[in-house]
């Protein structure tokens, strides 16, 4: 196919205005098959904003075609194709439902495996209703929560789809969520997302093709114990409703997201190799989706999509603080999975249709910063903020709040006020008596920094409400770069939890990756 880049197209233009464009720089009147392969914004000469397209289109005599045509080359589509290994007698146990697991365990069903799935939360619809009273009462539900059931933590946030690694396997994640109910944009959009309305349905869809191909997914179902035999997986021992119960198997996935603390206790008590790693910790911050747009995008802010935003920023005291997992017409939510804690994320729907925008705003933590050794000195750093939150909010899951007017110390006339949407409810207090001084501090000058790449960024009628501790995981699970295992053979760690991805689609990329190691390695 020829692929053709960079055509720019008016606010206005349809898809058919795209065919027709394209079909003219061809020369020809029609071709074989057309399709966008990426889509963009490209508002860096406001007013002047234009939709930016690369298309694939099969059409004859393609190599002469391509040499004649600015910004054309010949791309060739290749399929993913799952590595040979040997058949595995006994049932593989992937332990987690979020991306990483979920992915993992669809592959392997896919190439004949037979997986059995351990989901400690409940099924999505179940475990949005507990979510659901969470919020509007907080009554919690330490094993149903926004942190822990099917779909992962990532169930409940903005879908985002963007990343940083490169990788073939993208590809195939992208098809899979394609099918399984994911907007066809996700395809070509070039900051992909699908809300949480989707991913309800995603992950259902998907859960129920792995049942579909032979496989298990038991909800409610803990993984408390491993148990090996001359250094070897040997079985998984879980527990439900019903009691503890032994499943004999050669190999254990740990997709285990990274708020599941019993469970990295459980692993450090077994002897597993683990080691401390930075993590970020902050607030969710709010403004106007409209004043973001206009700072966006200009005067044509209404005929765009809700605009988002990523920062970055280095600060005097060596330490880095960026905006992460942005949602646009989103919500902040009460995210704690763990009873005397509070902590917050942010969710949107598809439409992206709510009156705030949020976006976490992080300050990095190093090891450096636990004065200890012990590989969970980053968990209980984020478990000491959770509970100061918790102790000052009336021990109910409200969550504290800030003006960002009276967070800088600069004044506010009230004109500009958001309003928090967290729920259960806010507390407006002072965040230097919850964190420790250096992450306040490098917020404070985060803000202002950031408010010269995007004006109203500082504007005093902003809100914090925190806290944010749950970016990612506090740990990494040690494993090997070859054989992906732990120094338990037959164990391995995968996904956000296990330190080695930061968000959807790296982790659902990094179960993938497991799943193929487990067939080689088994050859």
């Amino acid at each position: 196919m020829i692929r053709i880049s960079d055509i720019k197209m008016g606010l206005d233009d349809t898809e058919s205005d795209l065919k027709k464009k394209v079909l003219k720089r061809l020369g020809v009147n029609s071709v074989k098959s057309f399709e966008i392969s990426k889509k963009s914004i490209d508002a860096r000469k406001k007013p002047e904003i234009y939709y930016v397209y690369s298309v694939d289109v099969a059409v004859d005599n393609e190599k002469r075609l391509a040499q004649k045509i600015k910004n054309a080359q010949i791309v060739e589509k290749k399929p993913y194709v799952f590595p040979k290994g040997n058949p595995i007698n006994k049932p593989i146990v992937i332990v987690g439902t979020g991306p990483a697991g979920l992915m993992c365990g669809l592959t392997l069903a896919q190439n004949g495996y037979k997986v059995i799935l351990l989901e400690r939360g409940k099924r999505v619809d179940d475990r949005k209703k507990d979510v659901e009273a969470f919020w509007e009462a907080g009554f919690l539900n330490p094993e149903s929560n926004v942190q822990f059931g099917e779909g992962g933590a990532g169930t409940f946030s903005d879908g985002k789809l963007t990343t940083g690694i490169k990788d073939f396997r993208i590809r195939k994640v992208l098809e899979e969520f394609y099918a399984h109910g994911a907007p066809k944009e996700i395809l070509y959009y070039s900051k992909p997302h699908v809300g949480t309305d989707n991913l309800y349905k995603m992950v259902a869809s998907i859960r129920n093709e792995i049942i579909r191909l032979g496989g298990e997914v038991r909800f409610s179902n803990k993984l408390t114990n491993i148990k090996t035999s001359d250094g070897k997986i040997c079985a998984a021992v879980a527990e439900n409703e019903n009691g503890s119960y032994e499943i004999e198997t050669d190999n254990i996935v740990l997709a285990i997201g990274h708020s599941a603390r019993d469970t990295f206790e459980m692993l450090y008590k077994r002897n597993i190799a683990m080691e401390q790693k930075s993590f970020s910790v902050g607030a969710r911050i709010e403004h106007s989706q409209e004043m973001i747009n206009k700072s966006q995008y200009g005067k044509l802010y209404k005929k765009l999509p809700a605009a988002d935003y990523k920062m970055a920023v280095h600060l005097e005291n060596g330490r880095g603080a960026y905006t992460f997992c942005m949602c646009p017409g989103g919500q902040v939510v009460a995210s704690a999975s763990e009873d005397g804690g509070v902590v917050t994320n942010g969710m949107s729907y598809f439409a992206r249709d709510g009156k705030n925008a949020n976006s976490a705003l992080l300050v990095n933590v190093t090891p450096e910063d636990f004065k200890t050794s012990d590989p969970l000195a980053g968990m209980y750093f984020q478990r000491e903020i959770e509970q100061r939150a918790f102790e000052m909010c009336g021990k109910n899951y409200d969550a504290p709040c800030q003006r960002v007017g009276d967070f800088l110390k600069i004044p506010n006339d009230g004109k500009n006020n958001v309003e928090p949407t967290y729920k259960p409810d806010v507390v407006w207090t002072n965040f230097d008596e919850i964190f420790p001084r250096f992450v306040t501090d490098s917020m404070r000058e985060a803000i202002i920094k950031m408010d010269n790449k995007l004006k109203g960024f500082a504007d005093s009628g902003a809100v914090i409400t925190g806290p944010e501790t749950r970016s990612s995981s506090p740990v990494r699970l040690v494993r090997d770069k070859k054989f992906m295992q732990s120094n338990i053979k037959g164990l391995y760690p995968c996904g956000e939890g296990a330190g080695y991805a930061g968000g959807i689609m790296s982790a659902a990329v990094d179960g993938i990756k497991v799943a193929e190691r487990i067939a080689v390695n088994n050859k």
